[in-house]
């Protein structure tokens, strides 16, 4: 009997899962790997398959496929359209990386005795905490702040101190693996392929004119449907008179309208966070970090207070441009994540 270690890698079928096997090889890991099918492109699964087992076949191990798209639709898909319904800009990432990347794939390693699970993510961890990784252009991390914490002690990412050019260089030295160095960068959001008003049509009447109003609620213009619009977006409505440009600042479900402002009146510093996930206990009641409300926005210090209700409150030392009700807000100690909720 082999008394290596076994592992569990997540294959996308992309360059950075297909590396991460090899350096689990090279490390002494016995090593399995698995395909989840989410989204319901049939097309995009076969092709990513078919790379996928390439790659097993190459190195030799073993590739299994789960279908998980049931349990993806109710988790992830479901919740991101329902919370565009509600005037919301949702952020599915943290939820798939909780329940199916870290969820269901850590289950299906159980069924299989992997001790590991290892993905192609550019983060870096100590089995207590997540770290921000080195290429901080690639760096994940705040799609993981809803991972349970749990989780942690089994998760192995080999790119944690690996810059992408240079993984794209290894697999390009390797010709049967050449085609991976090559192909394009998978979406962020693995079932948008334009846009998510796309998506949103699919299932409500996205296109339905509505208006504009200003602060004190005076209409001056009118725009497409709610839908379409998140926080701080300043285009593709039409105002009457502005002598500034103009900034969505609330999104009014219930009446179809859009509120805009000034670019200085959609600067928030004190909101309420939900569900707050923490890889520290116990958790003072108090306690300042970073903190970073949009995945390309800067960390910014502020003070975070724990609520009875499983919340927060967060003020932050300075005013942050376009909060947004139902995205992340990730907090950070350096580059060491602490945890985050989404914002009320």
């Amino acid at each position: 009997m082999s008394d290596k270690k076994k592992v569990l890698v997540a294959m996308s079928g992309g360059v950075d899962s297909s590396m991460s096997a090899k350096l689990l090889l090279e490390q002494g890991y016995e090593v399995h790997g698995a395909y989840m099918k989410l989204h319901p492109f049939e097309e995009k699964h076969a092709a990513n398959i078919e790379k996928g087992r390439k790659v097993a076949a190459y190195f030799g191990f073993t590739h299994h496929v789960l279908d998980k798209r049931d349990e993806f639709l109710q988790k992830v898909y479901t919740p991101f359209i329902n919370a565009y319904k509600d005037g919301k800009t949702p952020n599915p990432c943290t939820f798939c990386n909780r329940h199916l990347k870290f969820g269901a794939l850590a289950e299906f390693a159980d069924s299989l005795g992997c001790e590991y699970v290892a993905t192609g993510h550019y983060i870096q961890t100590d089995g207590r905490f997540f770290y921000e990784a080195v290429d901080s252009s690639k760096d994940q991390s705040y799609f993981l702040f809803n991972v349970r914490k749990e989780a942690l002690k089994r998760l192995i990412f080999p790119l944690a101190a690996w810059r992408k050019p240079d993984v794209k260089k290894t697999a390009a030295a390797i010709p049967e693996l050449a085609f991976l160095a090559t192909q394009r960068e998978s979406a962020e959001i693995c079932f948008v392929e334009t846009d998510y008003v796309d998506i949103i049509g699919k299932h409500f009447e996205v296109e339905r004119e509505g208006e504009v109003v200003d602060e004190s609620g005076k209409t001056i213009g009118a725009h497409k449907g709610y839908m379409q619009y998140t926080i701080g977006k300043r285009r593709g409505f039409t105002v009457s008179g502005a002598k500034e440009p103009l900034y969505v600042q609330k999104i009014l479900p219930e009446s179809n309208k859009i509120v805009v402002a000034p670019k200085d009146r959609v600067y928030q510093k004190a909101f309420d966070v939900e569900n707050v996930n923490l890889f520290f206990e116990p958790p003072p009641k108090e306690f300042r970090a970073l903190i970073k409300v949009r995945y390309r926005n800067d960390k910014k210090p502020g003070l975070v207070t724990l609520l009875d209700n499983g919340g927060a409150r967060v003020v932050l030392d300075e005013p942050e441009f376009a909060i947004a009700s139902a995205q992340a807000a990730v907090f950070y100690e350096d580059n060491k994540l602490l945890g985050g909720g989404y914002i009320v």
